[in-house]
């Protein structure tokens, strides 16, 4: 099924939207409810917006390691970290413990939420309240920092990107109204944590709330849910389909928090590929052993192809 499945291409494309993807329309998918289907459409086209952006997943160019306490940045060849894009001298970043600050190189036009950004600032990560994002080349360009572990890193994304002027579309499973499946949930004690592996290799003990139980084929599945008890949830799965037409790696899923009688969907159509499908620069955490389901679950985004003969 591809982007403009479920039947609503041709209404899209009236409204505009035909720039959604550079994938041909697929064959109207009959016997659908209207009302799922519309649903289902906008999520996907949100989802398509939200990777295509000037600073999506698409657009994530580079991901530089603060392997000492100072490093001069740019894409000049005397840069101690040489970003693939932007100004030949960027600026400096230095880190004292977990504390990182960047000092702008003078007459590089820099800003930051808006402002021109005219001397050292303190470098606020993702782990931060309030991340710090460094714009360059007139907004296109964007350097902001990650934190995993013991380690910082540097993560450049650029609105011209060949991953993003590239971007070959989604490809979805056919799915349906029957992998909309209820599901129960099953607290654990307050604090568990589950071990999840990054693609980089770091386990990180993350918040494990409890887990979903639901039923499919006659069989009672189980998936551990990640998250803080009385919030959203998020999960992290493989199937059968997984490296025989899905993201090997596994998919995600962003669910709402059980009712009062614990009680929620999971909604497979909405199933999505981790940002490592899209860019080889992105630290995706991966499909632990307990959310390993010996089910095929044909419903929710295929896997990527992406542009062929890019820089």
């Amino acid at each position: 099924m591809r982007i403009w499945g479920w039947g609503l291409g041709a209404a899209l494309l009236a409204l505009g939207l035909a720039g959604c993807g550079d994938k041909e329309a697929a064959p109207v998918k009959a016997a659908v409810d209207p009302a799922f289907a519309a649903e289902q459409q906008q999520w996907r086209l949100q989802r398509y917006n939200e990777l295509h952006a000037p600073d999506g997943w698409t657009s994530l160019v580079g991901l530089h390691w603060l392997e000492h306490k100072a490093h001069y940045i740019g894409s000049g060849p005397g840069s101690g970290i040489r970003l693939a894009v932007g100004p030949a001298k960027l600026g400096m970043v230095a880190r004292n413990g977990d504390t990182v600050t960047f000092t702008p190189e003078r007459g590089v036009a820099l800003s930051v939420d808006g402002k021109p950004l005219t001397g050292r600032i303190r470098f606020y990560s993702d782990r931060d309240a309030a991340p710090t994002k460094i714009a360059f080349d007139d907004g296109k360009g964007q350097l902001s920092l990650i934190h995993r572990g013991e380690r910082f890193a540097l993560r450049v994304k650029h609105a011209d990107a060949y991953s993003r002027s590239g971007f070959t579309g989604l490809d979805y499973w056919p799915g349906g109204p029957d992998w909309r499946v209820k599901a129960r949930f099953v607290p654990h004690p307050v604090g568990k944590t589950l071990p999840i592996v990054d693609i980089t290799g770091l386990t990180t003990d993350m918040p494990n709330a409890g887990a979903l139980e639901f039923e499919r084929d006659g069989k009672t599945w189980r998936l551990e849910a990640l998250g803080e008890p009385g919030r959203e949830l998020f999960v992290i799965f493989g199937d059968r389909t997984s490296g025989h037409g899905s993201y090997p790696a596994g998919r995600y899923l962003d669910l709402p928090p059980p009712d009062a009688s614990g009680n929620l969907v999971i909604d497979f159509n909405h199933a999505y590929n981790p940002p490592c499908a899209f860019t080889p620069f992105a630290t995706c955490p991966l499909t632990p052993p307990e959310n390993r389901l010996d089910l095929p679950v044909e419903a929710g985004e295929k896997a990527y192809h992406p542009p062929q003969g890019g820089a």
